[in-house]
């Protein structure tokens, strides 16, 4: 009885929690969902109001319908992570808003690549010419966060903080080494010679092609680097440099010194300050305006007939639906589809932003943009990466706009399979017997490396996709066969150096792809619509409960290395031909 009355109480016990912890995440998801339905509404702001931007999480394309942003889990940002695309049309709208008066930028570390951050950038220059201020702050700083914050009217770096500008690095890890130990011996069959994204499984080190081609992109990187924060600080490039190169700062005081900040202030000394700029009193309070409440502020909305689609291509392309941070060829497909069937839509934008993936769900989007093309003007824009797969769905595009640090190119194929021979039969003593009928039938079985004959099979497809690739590059770019040969290979490159051998056409961001395809639909009256829809958020709560909230306990575990995981896990999952780039490239 005892133990009943035990087993009854932590049964009622736990009943309870669990009721309590779901009712604490509903009332949570209907707070988001309520205050999402705000968007676009009207919000009262208070006059002298300061518009805060902060840049130290990894900003998404756009901001996503996950219902537990609202918590703050190990290793998750604490509320909503607000878009790309929010935060440029955010800083376009205060720009004109007469109750913003100047942007506090935090410029703590800030997780983000380039060319993200340089989208957030222009967007600061061009609201610089509103005449409004913008003032940086931070405890911390980075190259990161510092190529941002440099466009400010004032740079303040906490008295005891750091700022740390020492160049660009970029690490490979090589694995033939641990797979030996193991027993397992990967087999990569690829095609151009710098298509590098299998190389750290079958080697120990780097190739002389990986090597040129990685001191290629990440020179073109750091030279983009430095030209801008020198123009932003009104300093000469060789100084700016140097002041990197060797290093020249290694306290706060350095870099008062050297110019790249303006003075070392406290947080308070800071907001002081503010108050001084919108004509407040020291016992007055700031008007602070986040950049979720902002998103609330109606701007100058149009509520045309005439569409502009605007596709987000986000993340690794596999076949199937996907989801809102990976590219499902069905999703993506049937996205593009509709917009061309549909004559509300004017014109096709597709917002890249992915390393590759499958090359079969890869031509399956290729083929839906070339059906739209002719029939609409279709523009693209590359965010951080846009190469392998995620340039071969680019290629049929009437103009690609880039940043000069995106990262594209990488026009090559691979193909992996795994021979675990010795991790099976020597170390697990596992035997596997085969029975078959057809000299192919099992190609690919992980007992064993493949047979002469076999791996000719599957480098005879590896070459027919690579060849594909290439002829849909030459005629989507209208260069011939020969010129696309000499730049593919498989090779990476920044996007100042696809602008002088023309795999883009321009630098910009979504915006002026935006503007460009109302132009040349000839459109003066338009509206924007972002593609495919967000998943419902109570789709993205399950999500979230599952591999969601996993993955941001891992990550917090793992920190950094966080990114290795996923690499290696994506490796494991690789099925098919792959026109995929390499390992993520990381600068840092």
């Amino acid at each position: 009885m005892k133990q009943f009355f035990k087993f009854l109480f932590a049964s009622l016990f736990g009943f309870l929690i669990g009721s309590f912890v779901l009712i604490f995440l509903l009332v949570g998801i209907i707070a988001g969902i309520t205050g999402g339905d705000k968007e676009g509404g009207t919000v009262t702001l208070k006059e002298n109001s300061i518009l805060r931007l902060n840049l130290n999480y990894i900003i998404p394309e756009r901001t996503l319908n996950n219902p537990l942003d609202f918590m703050s889990l190990p290793g998750m940002s604490k509320g909503k992570p607000m878009g790309l695309s929010e935060i440029i049309k955010n800083i376009q709208k205060a720009k004109d808003n007469t109750q913003i008066k100047g942007i506090y930028l935090g410029a703590d570390v800030s997780p983000n690549s380039y060319a993200t951050l340089t989208e957030v950038r222009n967007a600061l220059i061009d609201f610089k010419k509103s005449g409004k201020f913008i003032v940086a702050y931070a405890e911390i700083m980075d190259e990161h966060s510092y190529y941002v914050a440099s466009v400010a009217d004032r740079v303040y770096l906490n008295p005891n903080g750091e700022i740390l500008l020492n160049g660009f690095s970029q690490q490979v890890f090589y694995l033939k080494g641990m797979f030996d130990k193991i027993g397992v011996e990967p087999q990569l069959i690829r095609h151009g010679k710098y298509k590098s994204a299998g190389e750290p499984f079958i080697a120990s080190s780097m190739s002389a092609e990986n090597r040129s081609q990685i001191e290629s992109y990440l020179g073109s990187l750091y030279a983009q680097f430095i030209a801008d924060i020198a123009k932003s600080r009104k300093m000469d490039v060789v100084t700016m440099r140097s002041i990197v190169d060797e290093l020249k700062i290694q306290s706060s005081e350095d870099a008062v010194k050297l110019k790249v900040i303006d003075a070392v202030k406290y947080e308070d000394e800071v907001e002081k300050e503010l108050k001084s700029k919108v004509s407040l009193a020291e016992s007055d309070k700031l008007n602070y305006v986040t950049m979720a409440k902002f998103n609330m502020v109606s701007g100058n909305t149009s509520t045309s007939d005439n569409k502009i689609a605007v596709v987000y291509c986000v993340g690794d392309i596999s076949g199937g639906e996907g989801d809102d941070q990976s590219i499902g060829s069905d999703r993506i497909a049937a996205t593009i589809k509709k917009v061309r069937e549909d004559d509300s839509y004017k014109a096709l934008v597709l917002r890249v932003n992915s390393p590759g993936g499958s090359a079969l769900a890869s031509d399956v989007i290729w083929r839906e943009v070339s059906l739209c093309k002719g029939k609409k003007p279709i523009i693209v824009s590359m965010g951080d990466v846009a190469a392998s797969g995620g340039y071969y769905i680019a290629a049929p595009a009437d103009y690609i706009f880039a940043q000069p640090n995106t990262i594209t190119g990488s026009i090559g194929v691979f193909g992996m399979l795994v021979n675990a021979k010795e991790l099976l039969n020597n170390k697990l003593g596992v035997k596997i017997e085969t029975v078959k009928f057809g000299e192919f039938a099992d190609l690919g079985s992980p007992d064993r490396p493949l047979n002469e004959a076999e791996r000719l099979v599957v480098q005879r497809g590896v070459d027919r996709i690579y060849e594909s690739f290439v002829d849909r590059v030459a005629k989507g770019r209208k260069l011939t066969t020969a010129q696309v040969e000499e730049i593919a290979q498989g090779r990476v490159w920044s996007g100042a150096d696809a602008k002088k051998i023309g795999l883009i056409d321009g630098f910009g961001g979504l915006e002026m792809a935006i503007k460009m395809a109302a132009e040349k639909a000839d459109l003066s009256d338009y509206r924007s619509v972002n593609l495919p829809e967000l998943k419902d958020p109570f789709q993205e709560l399950l999500g979230s409960l599952g591999g969601e909230a996993s993955a941001a306990l891992l990550k917090h575990e793992l920190g950094s290395n966080y990114t290795h995981y996923q690499d290696f896990k994506k490796a494991l999952q690789y099925q098919g031909i792959q026109t995929r780039m390499e390992f993520q490239i990381k600068v840092e």
